[in-house]
């Protein structure tokens, strides 16, 4: 099969076109005939060796796919060969052929095209973990999602607003800021002309946000204190502002704050497949009823994967990019 492989660590162009053997099925195991595959930022990571892959995991990139069922652990399933299906994975979604863990594979939604299916599953399993399961996110509360128009964040705000939340995000020009509203964003505030907790403040009458998303993480952290309302829940996914940061402790204390830190792609089969169980009663529904959309930016070749990955870095996309077979 062809794939994309990581030659060395580095810039995007260290991402060559290979020929590899089909993996290796195990017991439990579906084999794909790939589509399409989404980038994500922890794919960048990766590539510049900051991301070990996990015991057993693909050493290729790409941790989400979407396309045919080709082989694999049938007799262990409800799926037969040729459905279509999108399916969270550890490694390997950059290749023409994929394995994954049939609890972690989800029909493609009614209505949606492959390439579409494939834009969701590492975002969708990363928002409901984090803002429905860890953060608890509950009816009449509000969300504040750092970095808006990312695939997280498109993610989050249509998600939280389609199940009847107030939701506030940032970005960094005032047409990103314009899109999340779009998007389902009661403001949209661009973080860098404006004090994005002192604009939450403003808008909840001095009470803050019950839940905050966050992928920037340093300096960060004492702004979010502030705007986040008692007994808050700060849930931290990536750091892409620093690892360090200074906090007022008292605050967190008698204000009975949590602050969360989780990453997904080492967790076990069996912790994914129960937000596989919850996407699939709660927010299939809202595609197939187009309470909510994929959101896709652009779409490259398998073979033009680093200039993917230079456009992830530039920042200027407002969703999903994916890789299409």
């Amino acid at each position: 099969m062809r794939a994309i492989e990581i030659t060395k660590y580095g810039k995007p162009e260290v991402l060559q076109l290979c020929e590899r053997p089909l993996p290796e099925l195990r017991p439990g195991e579906l084999l794909i005939k790939v589509r399409a595959a989404g980038v994500n930022r922890p794919d960048v990571f990766q590539r510049m060796g900051h991301y070990p892959v996990p015991p057993g995991a693909s050493d290729l990139p790409g941790l989400e796919v979407a396309g045919e069922i080709v082989g694999g652990d049938l007799e262990a399933c409800d799926f037969k060969l040729g459905d279509l299906v999108c399916a969270l994975v550890q490694g390997g979604g950059y290749a023409e052929y994929c394995v994954a863990p049939i609890r972690q594979c989800l029909p493609v939604p009614k209505g949606l095209t492959a390439l579409e299916a494939a834009s969701l599953p590492e975002n969708y399993f990363t928002v409901w973990s984090n803002v429905f399961d860890l953060s608890r996110l509950s009816s009449g509360e509000s969300l504040l999602v750092q970095g808006g128009t990312s695939g997280i964040g498109v993610t989050a705000i249509q998600l939280a607003s389609a199940l009847g939340h107030r939701v506030f995000a940032t970005a960094g020009s005032d047409e990103k800021c314009r899109a999340t509203e779009s998007l389902g964003a009661e403001r949209g505030i661009n973080y860098r002309t404006e004090d994005f907790s002192e604009v939450v403040k403003s808008l909840t009458a001095g009470k803050g946000v019950d839940v905050i998303l966050d992928m920037v993480a340093g300096d960060y952290l004492p702004r979010e204190i502030n705007c986040l309302a008692d007994d808050g829940r700060l849930a931290i996914i990536a750091l892409l502002g620093g690892a360090r940061a200074e906090l007022d402790m008292g605050q967190v204390l008698r204000r009975r704050l949590s602050i969360t830190g989780s990453t997904l792609r080492p967790r076990s089969v069996e912790f994914k497949a129960a937000i596989a169980r919850q996407l699939l009663a709660r927010v299939w529904p809202l595609f197939e009823s187009e309470k909510i959309r994929p959101v896709i930016y652009r779409v490259f070749p398998l073979e033009q994967a680093a200039q993917a990955h230079l456009l992830m870095e530039s920042g200027q996309h407002v969703g999903k990019i994916m890789l299409e077979i």
